[in-house]
């Protein structure tokens, strides 16, 4: 999740595959190798949806976010595009958050900015997507209960290029920086404050009701994927492109903005972003040199010297993300199962991630067994999610059932004695209960379908019965939903859609969306009062110790199947194409590409 930046936009995955099929519109262009364009490769099968800079739980794609990012600048834009997460203030609308002592309160300077039609960009167009987040925060992908915009006591304009926001605590600047105020986009409120599409530019944001019109106005227009390119709507933008062709297959042509007054400045006029039904029909177009940014999957790494004859540099893109298959703990026949402990940790013991990371991934994943990434060197990760709490042992996963009343009958474990006791089945589990269980997972990947059939040759191993079904990763997020037991969409049990990463955190990497009770992309219904106590202290204490002490309980506690972390991608780009590091929070920003010869 990318979505999801904490939008992180949950799911910043990416689908390959191994059938020969066509790709989608675009794939018949040339090479750009040119001063005005250039064609990128959009990972496969994952199109890109959404134009309104505001995620909701369907439209979680890092493409998405890519795209409305380089169409409206954020207010604070984090990114790992010079090599280092940190504040890019040359993407920012905002140059300057001072936070004040008491840490209660932050006042924001915005740059001296203007929208693509000559109005300035003011605090004004900061508190309109203030109050429509405030009245519309449930449907708001971003949103957790306690977090933004409910820690956000008030919002007081200054004056045009002033405001300040009041906390309703003391917290964690940093975290409150990269996590909270990443998430605000400065919209055109003189454009889009509008009940309907007849109606007058009024000010209803102003007001709950209004604020509500207004949303269900913009969301009603971004379901108009069709319409993206010639709608009123979003022409007006503040960001260094404009779109000039938005096609439901995927193919989105971005356009310099020539009145863009900001810090980044594109390189390249035109910029193509071509979408393919499989990884096989992306591979075509780059060896046909038909895509300068592309990429192959890791398993295609023996053939590196074919596409470096060719003009091309391979680049693995490594992400700030941790892979995993979450639980739906409400599921009314092995939800009862997945709340025990012991039963969670005899599916992790079954999953060798070493042998995942070097067999199927060749090498260039890393195992994760935590809540923070393992990827890169940081003070985040406590010793015991680094030294692996659950290492690989389908026998010492069959003792863990079979001492709490679990017996092999045909193959598969089934609770033969059932109640709450230390070696029974534990409550809620009927006695009969098979431990079977099944996975809806992404299609169109080879590196992913071989994960899941090791993991269920695995899980045989220790009696677990593992049932897989595919499907496209849209499709992936949308029927694998937050649900109670009683709704008919809660018969998912796990789900996976990290073929490239599951989640890219911010800079901070807490879990306020994925694990706390309630979180916007907490799609299993997780919840342990302990972990949301620890979650808390992560954004409000300055000690660092905290966010380990976080990774340490969630690590041991296993809200989801832990997985290996593969690179985002293994980047394949044309000779020539530069000025630009591969952002770690799994972005791409068009504005810093640049031909250098």
């Amino acid at each position: 999740m990318s979505p999801a930046r904490t939008t992180l936009v949950a799911g910043a995955v990416v689908s390959a595959g191994t059938l020969l099929l066509a790709g989608c519109s675009g794939t018949n262009d040339t090479s750009s190798a040119s001063p005005d364009s250039i064609n990128y490769a959009l990972p496969a099968n994952f199109t890109p949806n959404w134009i309104l800079p505001i995620g909701t739980a369907a439209h979680l794609n890092t493409n998405n976010n890519s795209i409305a990012e380089s169409l409206w600048e954020p207010l604070v834009a984090y990114d790992g595009s010079t090599g280092k997460i940190a504040w890019n203030k040359a993407g920012s609308v905002a140059t300057g958050a001072d936070f004040a002592a008491d840490g209660k309160s932050v006042k924001v300077t915005l740059g001296k900015r203007s929208w693509s039609d000559g109005k300035p960009v003011t605090s004004r167009d900061v508190e309109f997507w203030f109050n429509l987040i405030k009245a519309n925060k449930a449907q708001w992908a971003s949103y957790n209960p306690g977090r933004a915009p409910d820690n956000w006591t008030s919002f007081k304009a200054v004056d045009d290029r002033h405001f300040t926001i009041a906390f309703d605590r003391a917290y964690n600047s940093q975290w409150m920086l990269a996590n909270q105020l990443s998430l605000v986009k400065p919209l055109p409120q003189h454009v889009w404050d509008k009940a309907g599409a007849s109606a007058q530019v009024s000010d209803a944001d102003r007001t709950t009701a209004g604020a509500k019109k207004v949303w269900t106005y913009l969301n009603t227009a971004a379901k108009n994927i069709s319409g993206y390119d010639s709608d009123p709507l979003w022409k007006t933008v503040s960001g260094p492109y404009t779109v000039k062709s938005f096609a439901t297959s995927g193919k989105v042509v971005l356009a310099a903005n020539k009145k863009y007054d900001g810090g980044e400045k594109p390189g390249i006029a035109t910029v193509n972003l071509l979408p393919f039904t499989t990884a096989d029909a992306e591979k075509n177009a780059l060896r046909s040199g038909s895509v300068d940014y592309g990429y192959i999957e890791a398993t295609d790494l023996d053939q590196k010297d074919r596409f470096t004859a060719q003009g091309y540099t391979v680049k693995p893109w490594s992400g700030w993300a941790i892979t995993y298959m979450p639980y739906n703990f409400n599921n009314p026949a092995m939800g009862a199962v997945f709340k025990q402990l012991y039963a969670r940790q005899a599916v992790q013991r079954s999953i060798d991630q070493s042998g995942l990371s070097k067999v199927i991934f060749n090498g260039t994943a890393v195992p994760g067994y935590g809540p923070v990434p393992q990827a890169q060197t940081s003070d985040f990760v406590s010793p015991e999610q680094k030294d692996n709490p659950y290492p690989f042992s389908t026998k010492a996963a069959r003792d863990l059932l079979t001492g709490h009343g679990w017996a092999e009958q045909g193959g598969v474990m089934v609770c033969t004695d059932p109640g709450t006791g230390a070696s029974q089945c534990g409550a809620g589990v009927a006695k009969g209960t098979k431990f079977e269980m099944g996975v809806l997972s992404q299609s169109g990947s080879t590196v992913t379908d071989n994960m899941m059939s090791a993991i269920q040759s695995s899980l045989e191993k220790t009696g677990i019965k593992f049932s897989i079904k595919t499907a496209p990763v849209n499709s992936v997020l949308s029927q694998t939903p937050q649900c109670t037991s009683g709704q008919p969409v809660c018969k998912w049990q796990l789900s996976f859609f990290g073929t490239a990463g599951s989640w890219y955190f911010s800079a901070f990497p807490t879990g306020d969306s994925l694990f706390q009770t309630g979180g916007g992309s907490n799609f299993g219904n997780y919840a342990n009062p302990d972990v949301d106590k620890l979650i808390t202290a992560s954004t409000t204490s300055t000690d660092p110790g905290a966010v380990r002490d976080y990774s340490a309980a969630v690590a041991k506690d296993l809200p989801v199947v832990w997985l290996p972390a593969p690179v985002y991608q293994v980047s394949v780009v044309k000779n020539g194409l530069g000025g630009f590091s591969q952002d770690s929070l799994a972005d791409f920003h068009p504005a810093q590409w640049k031909w250098t010869k």
